[in-house]
């Protein structure tokens, strides 16, 4: 039976592990949304450099579709030294207990939002080479992914809520606050009807589609920065800054169904800016941030 047949399910089930629908449907429903929200010639060009996967030499990891595109960045993870190098450009740990600090989070541009500006930078310079600006792609694609997670934007020193023990429902065991958003939260929520990309896409009106799009990367980081203090830790232990709670806080579906719209729309807002950006780079050859590089 496919995983998004039996999401209903995943409360219920003791599972052993868990689930991988961020890292997979997350992403997969952030891309589907901004190739189809692309403008048609962006799209024409992207699939003509996705046509050229091989030169990234990674034939278990393939970048053919948005949705095999979206996985990439992760699914490489396991060739070690040839890439491990971007193990921190997939998340920034900017501490909800403090004063929003962007650039203390992103040392030596190790973070996800230095990461989406430098490889939209990579794909909107024509004279780099295809190898480098495909490789650019797939990583861009993956890290507006990541930045509209809020686990992935906002921490409280716990490594993203790793180290935050939780059960989702009546799952727990080896389930943590990052799991249930990366996994089991993001699958129920994207997979609620009307589910989908096309759904959620068609959930908000051509005429308010810029105004998501707009903003910074910091802008955007902001946002899930405060998105994961306001929504990620207040739902499970009340004060997103006190005590760190003790046994295993359980997400109830009270909160569940609470919780829901908020992803939704992060997912949504995710898709939406990954388009422009992906517009922005291959018909304008603009990339977030240059204009001030460049005074």
């Amino acid at each position: 039976m496919p995983i998004r047949s039996i999401a209903a399910l995943l409360a219920l089930l003791p599972l052993s592990a868990p689930a991988s629908a961020w890292w997979e449907y997350g992403h997969e429903t952030v891309a589907r949304i901004a190739f189809d929200a692309a403008r048609p010639e962006t799209r024409a060009e992207l699939r003509k450099l996705m046509a050229r996967g091989a030169l990234l030499e990674t034939p278990d990891c393939p970048v053919d579709t948005p949705e095999k595109l979206s996985y990439w960045a992760d699914c490489i993870k396991p060739l070690g030294d040839r890439f491990n190098y971007a193990g921190p450009w997939h998340y920034q740990n900017v501490d909800i207990c403090k004063p929003f600090d962007l650039k203390a989070a992103c040392k030596d541009g190790n973070c996800v939002s230095a990461q989406i500006e430098r490889t939209a930078r990579l794909l909107a310079d024509k004279a780099v080479p295809a190898r480098e600006r495909l490789m650019a792609l797939a990583f861009l694609v993956h890290f507006v992914g990541d930045l509209h997670n809020p686990m992935h934007a906002g921490d409280r020193g716990d490594r993203g809520g790793n180290d935050v023990k939780a059960n989702y429902g009546l799952v727990g065991g080896r389930t943590n606050l990052h799991s249930i958003w990366d996994g089991y939260l993001a699958e129920r929520a994207i997979s609620t009807p009307p589910g989908g990309a096309q759904a959620l896409l068609a959930s908000v009106p051509q005429a308010e589609r810029a105004a998501i799009a707009a903003g910074s990367v910091e802008d955007w980081s902001r946002e899930q920065w405060e998105a994961s203090r306001k929504f990620a830790y207040a739902s499970l232990i009340g004060d997103p800054c006190g005590p760190k709670p003790e046994g295993r806080p359980t997400l109830d579906e009270a909160k569940v169904q609470a919780l829901i719209p908020e992803l939704r729309r992060g997912v949504t807002a995710g898709g939406l800016r990954l388009a422009r950006l992906l517009d922005e780079a291959v018909l304008e050859g603009k990339a977030p941030g240059q204009r001030d590089r460049d005074r």
